[in-house]
């Protein structure tokens, strides 16, 4: 019979830290057992941990770590079709696929994810403005629900359970199993297009030209302020047909807890500098693994201890075409007048909204700042999310951990909606989370 244990928790923001007791289960039955289980703070699914704020966690109430659920039930080599289970993530895929020519169609910005928490968050990847969300390639889920049963949601079975699942944030049921399409590509490598970009008008008008570009990301300096504010590096992609040699990169880890002296206005600022600069004027081009494309951060492990142990804040948003000039000058002015150090600065466009109730796709402008967390850092995002939701954008749920419970009602409209399926599946509100307590989900 399956177990649990009692353990300290966090998520990779590391802003809070709880105690659950935690079911590892290795397979339905045992997923099963553990719902019926739970106690009165109910029960919410954890795969390997990488959103920034509290989806994952539930504080003296009970977690289901499905990152033990790990099998590829099968995968069509003809159609790129596959189907595993919940606890697989994209390194799992890559190591399984890559070399026989196919690519999860979308990637998010570590391969460290579950291809629950991909359905759960609805994440998205560099190439947005083309293959639009991760559920735009899912099929079908095998979703264990609140009462034990499991059942086989799609569109076409239970289209309302479908959109409550894809970025519902884990509140409908644990992701046991799910068949989506991959992409085919000619090599394992990217050929890749680098070029700075001196200001914030620059980048935008770069970003809304999608026309041609599969793969599309910017690094943006949010520190430097005047005619210069917004300048960056722009980087542009597309499967090579000519491969790389295939050795595993050297992994660096960060050995210890760095002092929250460290990442300050001016250290940040110096580094900020040299990453704008090591592009040439007239910029390069270059091949690459898929792997240092997709995923760079997973080359430096344990990369959020830079922040320190007080941990940090990530806010991600997306703002309307429309308003996205207002709105970026606006986000980027409060974020250098705040003298907050934020050298993991990614700007990107979207074109496709996302097809679940929660997700936090739509067309426009995508804006990722990290904070490390300090006295006055609290305050300050909730000043980008007051910005955000007067330009009618929207946060992204799998960075949070500051929203208000109002701030997040008007960003998700159809966060009601989501309230009337959970009470249709869950009346009892068994699935919880430290999240969906915090904007009053449940």
């Amino acid at each position: 019979m399956i177990g649990f244990s009692e353990t300290t928790q966090t998520a990779w923001g590391r802003s809070s830290t709880t105690k659950s007791r935690t079911w590892t289960p290795s397979d339905v039955a045992d997923a099963s057992a553990a719902m019926a289980g739970t106690r009165a703070r109910g029960i919410i699914a954890r795969g390997y941990g990488r959103s920034y704020g509290d989806a994952c966690l539930n504080d003296q109430g009970d977690v289901i770590n499905t990152s033990s659920l790990t099998s590829i039930r099968s995968f069509d080599e003809s159609t790129g079709v596959m189907c595993c289970e919940g606890g697989v993530s994209f390194a799992d895929i890559m190591q399984h696929c890559l070399h026989r020519g196919w690519l999860p169609p979308v990637c998010p910005g570590t391969a460290l994810v579950s291809m629950g928490g991909a359905i759960a968050n609805d994440v998205h990847g560099k190439n947005q403005h083309i293959a639009g969300t991760f559920a735009d390639h899912v099929q079908w889920f095998d979703l264990l629900t609140a009462n034990g049963a499991v059942t086989r949601v799609s569109r076409d079975s239970d289209h309302e359970l479908f959109e409550a699942t894809v970025g519902g944030i884990g509140l409908t049921g644990v992701i046991l199993a799910v068949q989506f399409r991959l992409q085919r590509v000619p090599s394992n490598a990217f050929e890749i297009s680098e070029s700075r970009v001196p200001d914030l008008d620059a980048f935008l008008e770069q970003l809304s030209d999608t026309q041609g570009r599969e793969y599309m990301v910017g690094w943006i300096d949010a520190l430097t302020a005047g005619r210069n504010m917004g300048r960056g590096v722009l980087e542009i992609a597309r499967p090579s047909a000519t491969g790389v040699a295939n050795t595993p990169g050297t992994q660096l880890r960060v050995p210890l807890e760095f002092p929250q002296w460290v990442l300050n206005r001016h250290s940040v600022g110096l580094f900020n500098s040299a990453y704008f600069h090591r592009i040439p004027a007239n910029g390069r081009r270059r091949s690459a693994h898929v792997n240092a494309f997709l995923y760079p951060l997973d080359a430096l492990l344990d990369w959020n201890r830079l922040y320190g142990t007080q941990g940090v804040y990530q806010f991600q948003c997306v703002v309307p075409f429309e308003t996205g000039r207002q709105a970026c000058i606006a986000l980027m002015e409060e974020t250098i007048k705040s003298k907050s150090a934020s050298f993991l600065a990614v700007i990107k466009s979207m074109t496709t909204p996302g097809h679940g109730l929660l997700s936090f796709a739509q067309p426009g402008f995508s804006l990722a700042l990290d904070f490390p967390r300090r006295g006055s850092t609290l305050a300050l995002m909730h000043r980008l999310h007051d910005i955000t939701r007067r330009y009618g954008g929207r946060v992204y749920l799998a960075k949070d951990a500051c929203l208000t419970a109002e701030q997040f009602a008007a960003m998700y409209p159809k966060a009601a909606k989501l309230k009337a399926v959970l009470q249709r599946i869950d009346p009892n509100a068994v699935i919880q989370s430290d999240m969906a307590r915090r904007l009053g989900l449940r």
